[in-house]
């Protein structure tokens, strides 16, 4: 340990050296993220006023765009003002505080997605008693449960993490601070404790999918059982879009934490990044909320109020 030189801060490698791809970059990003900051601060504010929209699943929706906006918040501005400054660094603190928060966003957000499948599984499959389940106590005490498993997970992850000596080369060739790209620069070759970190972050992916494909097979069964065809596709059109971002979300976060360590640099690795970091908070306000027929209904309220204010 004595012949380690103490790290004070690492370099982010972005997605190019060329200055005109790193102007592309930092553009793309911001209007991704104008996109994501509008959206989910949109549903997070109709969900707010509309007392119609105040039962547990768009409480959860709320949770969810409250989460998504945070989520791409610890990542992306940090690159947009690197790409723009043509400053790769971030200190060691801030490089702690990015692996703390990616984790425990993630790992929030697949609690919460597990939570709302049960939610649908209950409006579905037990119509007669989704009042006395899915009381305001019970929804709050899901939700504090979400947030809490994924600050246990991100204290883990980043307590085993950066208990390795960092020595030699500090870029990071990932455009945020993520756990395998640090393993891939730590001094140590002994990194037991992460990876029972990552073993237990994997079980609870895992206790997370078996909830939700029992949910939707659940449901599922009961949907197919509806007699009438527009009855089928309005519970497809509920359930679908949520399913859709659970998986991507589940594969590709899964894919870039459990994939094989590469020697050299991989376009792999950005890539399932922004799939995991990026998309989800951009897409979930569009494809889960947006389409809703009462999230419409509520912004043309909310248009029309501020409208005639």
């Amino acid at each position: 340990m004595g012949n380690f030189t103490t790290v004070t801060g690492f370099l982010l490698m972005g997605f190019s050296n060329i200055w005109e791809l790193q102007i592309l970059h930092a553009m793309l990003f911001l209007l991704i993220y104008l996109m994501a900051l509008t959206g989910n601060l949109l549903i997070f504010t109709l969900i707010s006023l509309d007392g119609h929209l105040h039962s547990p699943m768009y409480f959860f929706l709320k949770n969810l765009s409250f989460l998504d906006l945070c989520f791409i918040s610890v990542t992306v501005p940090k690159s947009i003002v690197n790409s723009l400054s043509c400053s790769c660094s971030i200190s060691y603190l801030g490089c702690v505080l990015q692996v703390f928060l990616v984790i425990l966003f993630a790992g929030s957000e697949i609690s919460l997605l597990t939570v709302m499948s049960y939610d649908q599984y209950v409006a579905i499959c037990q119509p007669l008693y989704y009042e006395t389940i899915m009381i305001k106590e019970s929804c709050v005490r899901m939700a504090v449960a979400s947030w809490f498993s994924g600050s246990v997970v991100g204290a883990m992850y980043s307590a085993s993490t950066f208990s390795l000596p960092f020595c030699g080369p500090k870029e990071i060739h990932q455009f945020f601070c993520d756990v395998p790209s640090l393993l891939r620069i730590s001094c140590s070759e002994n990194h037991i404790a992460v990876h029972v970190n990552i073993a237990i972050g994997f079980g609870f992916v895992v206790f997370c999918c078996i909830s939700v494909i029992l949910s939707y097979g659940h449901i599922f069964s009961t949907v197919l059982k509806i007699p009438t065809i527009e009855g089928r596709s309005k519970a497809f059109s509920t359930c679908l879009p949520h399913l859709i971002v659970f998986i991507v979300f589940i594969i590709t976060g899964t894919m870039a934490y459990l994939k094989p360590p590469l020697d050299s640099d991989s376009g792999l690795d950005l890539l399932l990044s922004v799939f995991y970091t990026v998309v989800p908070p951009t897409l979930n306000p569009v494809i889960y909320s947006l389409r809703n027929k009462d999230m419409k209904t509520s912004m043309k309220k909310f248009i029309a109020w501020k409208t005639n204010k």
